[in-house]
């Protein structure tokens, strides 16, 4: 999609939605994806892993059946296409019936050569982006749509990865999951335009200055490196190689958090800063590339898409992945069933 395509989209999302909201009406509630049509995929190799799946299982009430037993020995960060296959094929031929998506709870691996691992499970492995990262992605066909099913409607098992790097960590992110379902706080998406101009390919489709009064909430546009002391973050999107400040911030239960750069999810790698950053500052969700992107907006989150699909009920997996056009090599991490605006 061209930029000027990109814009006309945009423009198109924001009048249909943020608008409306803030004069008053209600905005619809979207079906979302419950804990019974979640699997949790355990690392039996990784005490972690087994330790913070209980956890779950319990802070969300995940059916016994849905708990899905794999061994990955070593903690290997990237994996290759042969071995992904027979993890998938291991993971798929334990699933039960009405699975819509899975939560895979271990920090590595998290990438299939230069695929996402979450990418590769939901749309397949694709051996063609690694002769240029930079090309162009396939296509998500979930891509800003709001089908409840994903499974039937476009053959997409949504999939996202909780770390297990800390027991204590993992339990707090998902803690903030489960309590973000109790009430609408006051709250802000923050959007920064940074001096790192190449990374701000999404600054054109941030969503305008408003506040939509019926999700309590108030999206505002800076033009800075960095967010420093504010407390009340619902979003935060940027585009920076590396975030600064983010001990000073407070993020609402829910939170997405994001940035625009070639490595956030080479989780463990120190190239560039690794998406657990903002899981650890207190985000609940989060998102990065696993390989060089170049600077595609479609291959990160959709400012507007996020935030309209969060706003009307979707869950956090569901709002991210409809947010990326191409999600090849972007790698999902958090709580998947937060939904702070799910009631």
């Amino acid at each position: 999609m061209t930029l000027r395509a990109a814009l006309i989209v945009s423009a198109a999302l924001m009048g249909a939605t943020p608008c409306v909201w803030a004069q008053g009406a209600p905005a619809p509630t979207a079906q979302r994806l419950l804990p019974r049509q979640l699997a949790l995929v355990v690392n039996d190799a990784e005490p972690n892993s087994v330790t913070i799946a209980e956890y779950y299982r319990k802070a969300r009430a995940i059916p016994a059946a849905n708990i899905i037993h794999v061994s990955i020995p070593g903690k290997p960060q990237r994996l290759d296409a042969a071995r992904f296959r027979a993890l998938k094929d291991s993971i798929d031929s334990q699933l039960p019936a009405g699975i819509e998506a899975v939560l895979m709870v271990w920090t590595a691996p998290y990438a299939v050569e230069c695929n996402a691992i979450t990418a590769a499970y939901t749309m397949g492995f694709d051996p063609g982006q690694c002769g240029n990262t930079c090309a162009a992605s396939r296509p998500s066909a979930y891509f800003n749509a709001t089908s409840a099913h994903p499974v039937a409607d476009f053959r997409m098992r949504l999939s996202m990865l909780l770390p297990t790097e800390s027991v204590a960590q993992a339990k707090a992110v998902i803690d903030r999951g489960v309590v973000s379902g109790f009430r609408v706080p006051n709250a802000t998406a923050y959007y920064l335009v940074t001096s790192q101009a190449a990374r701000n390919s999404r600054a054109e489709l941030f969503p305008r200055d408003a506040y939509l009064a019926a999700k309590k909430i108030r999206t505002k546009t800076l033009h800075a490196d960095t967010l420093e002391g504010v407390k009340d973050i619902m979003i935060y999107q940027t585009g920076m190689a590396k975030v600064d400040k983010l001990d000073s911030l407070g993020f609402l239960p829910g939170a997405l958090a994001d940035h625009l750069t070639s490595f956030g999810g080479d989780l463990l790698g120190t190239s560039q800063m690794s998406s657990l950053r903002w899981l650890e500052a207190g985000a609940t969700a989060s998102y990065g590339s696993v390989s060089e992107p170049c600077n595609h907006w479609q291959k990160f989150p959709h400012p507007t898409v996020l935030l309209k699909h969060y706003l009307n009920g979707s869950s956090a997996i569901e709002a991210y992945w409809r947010s990326v056009a191409w999600p090849t090599q972007g790698l999902f991490i958090g709580e998947p069933l937060a939904a702070p605006y799910g009631r």
